[in-house]
């Protein structure tokens, strides 16, 4: 995974049981709330999501007929939120949650990084195949430049990317 950007130290050195629960919830996840803007107002939709193994960023392949997709289409900026699930009982500020800032690019129909991209998509998402043969649909890498996570109340980091990447290595998620 390749950083971008911003190169944020955490504020506070993050235990190595809240750095497993970062793994986890970024890594051991393929749900999330993805958040765009147009006309400086905010949308957030919800998403698959697969991390790339061969590449360096997080894959997302949507619609051109939703709005999310046309916000990403003319303006690169997003965020992709990830929580643990509130099962309903406790105090739901105490779950972990992230949110992963960055830009995106459009992987093109037919290259070589598409190819790949649709395989680790696929991958992880084997449902999703039919959806590779609609027109409409677009594969999209999130590069993230900053990581916000929040192991529970009271306890919020900014971390880098090359944080996310470590906590990847040691922690050997698969989605």
């Amino acid at each position: 995974m390749a950083c971008s950007g911003l190169q944020v130290s955490s504020v506070l050195r993050v235990e190595s049981t809240e750095e497993q629960r970062l793994a986890q919830l970024v890594f051991g996840h393929r749900w999330g709330a993805l958040a765009t803007t147009h006309d400086n107002r905010p949308l957030a939709s919800y998403v698959a999501y697969v991390a790339q193994v061969e590449g360096d960023g997080f894959l997302i392949h949507v619609s051109r007929l939703a709005r999310h997709t046309t916000n990403l289409l003319a303006n690169l900026q997003a965020s992709l939120a990830i929580s643990e699930a509130d099962n309903g009982t406790g105090d739901p500020q105490t779950l972990a949650r992230v949110t992963l800032q960055g830009s995106v690019t459009e992987v093109a129909r037919g290259s070589a990084d598409y190819e790949v991209a649709q395989g680790e998509y696929l991958q992880a998402l084997p449902d999703a195949e039919q959806l590779f043969g609609f027109a409409d649909f677009v594969l999209f890498k999130l590069t993230v430049e900053q990581v916000r996570f929040v192991a529970g109340f009271g306890k919020s980091y900014t971390l880098s990317c090359s944080t996310l990447q470590r906590v990847r290595r040691d922690y050997d998620i698969v989605s």
